[in-house]
C-alpha cells in the first residue's frame, strides 16, 4: 500500500479519536492541543496502519519523515518529508539550551500539525474575534498553505505569532524553494501555489514583500539564461 494510503488511512482514525486540548492562550483567550495531547493517539495509529514518523533538525529546516515500515527491500524507499525552516526563540529567563528546546518542540508540534492536518480554528477565531462556532477539537491547524504537496511553504498563520517571526519563516520558506529551483518554470510554481501566503506578505510587510518578488525574478531570469546556454 502506498504511504499517501496509509497516511490518509490515520488521518481519518485521528478525526474520530476523542482528543482534547490542555493548551490555554490567556492572552488571546483560546485552546490549542499540546503534543501531548495528540501524539500518543497517533503513534498508537501509526503502529495500527504501519507507519513510522521521526522528527529531526538541522541548521536550516526541521522535517517529519513518515515512513512505510511495511515495504519490502526490493520496493524503491515509501516515504513522505514534511519541512519547516527553523526559528529561534528569546525567553525571559532562560539560557540557550533551554530556548533551543522550546523551539525543538514547536517545531516538532507544527510539523505533526501539518503532517495530520489537524486544524484549530481557535487561535483565528480569538485573535479576529469571530464569532462563528468552534470547530470539533480534532481538526486545527495554523497554517496559511499553497497547493499540498508541491513547492509548498508551511507557514504558520499570520495571527498566531508575533510579526517579526512570521516574516522570518516565510522568508526562510521562500528562500530554500528558490535555492532548489532547477527551471524557470519552478519559480512561477512557488508564486502561484502559495499564493495566498504571498499576499499576506505584501499586506503586512509590503517592502519585504517587493523585495522577494525581485528576488523571484532574478532567479527565474537567471534559470532562463541557463537553459538557454
Amino acid at each position: 500500500m502506498n504511504v499517501y494510503k496509509k497516511l490518509q488511512q490515520a488521518r481519518l482514525k485521528l478525526q474520530s479519536a476523542p482528543l482534547k486540548k490542555s493548551g490555554k492562550n490567556k492572552f488571546a483567550g483560546y485552546e490549542y492541543f499540546e503534543l501531548a495531547d495528540f501524539l500518543p493517539t497517533i503513534q498508537t495509529i501509526f503502529a495500527e496502519v504501519g507507519l513510522c514518523g521521526t522528527v529531526s533538525f538541522g541548521s536550516e529546516l526541521a522535517t517529519l519523515t513518515i515512513v512505510d515500515v511495511d515495504a519490502t527491500e526490493d520496493n524503491k524507499p515509501n516515504f513522505v518529508i514534511f519541512s519547516s525552516p527553523m526559528s529561534t526563540a528569546e525567553l525571559k529567563g532562560c539560557h540557550a539550551i533551554q530556548n533551543l528546546g522550546a523551539v525543538q518542540t514547536y517545531l516538532r508540534r507544527y510539523l505533526w500539525v501539518a503532517a495530520m492536518e489537524i486544524v484549530e480554528h481557535d487561535a483565528l477565531d480569538a485573535t479576529t474575534g469571530s464569532d462563528s462556532k468552534k470547530a470539533e477539537p480534532t481538526v486545527e491547524s495554523p497554517r496559511l498553505v499553497g497547493k499540498t504537496g508541491y513547492l509548498q511553504i508551511n507557514a504558520p498563520a499570520y495571527e498566531t505569532m508575533e510579526h517579526d517571526a512570521w516574516v522570518d519563516v516565510v522568508k526562510g520558506g521562500i528562500k530554500f524553494h528558490l535555492d532548489m529551483a532547477e527551471q524557470p518554470e519552478n519559480v512561477r510554481a512557488i508564486f502561484m501555489n502559495n499564493k495566498a501566503i504571498f499576499d499576506k506578505l505584501r499586506e503586512v510587510a509590503p517592502d519585504v514583500y517587493k523585495v522577494t518578488v525581485q528576488q523571484l525574478t532574478e532567479t527565474k531570469t537567471k534559470l532562463e539564461e541557463k537553459a538557454n546556454g
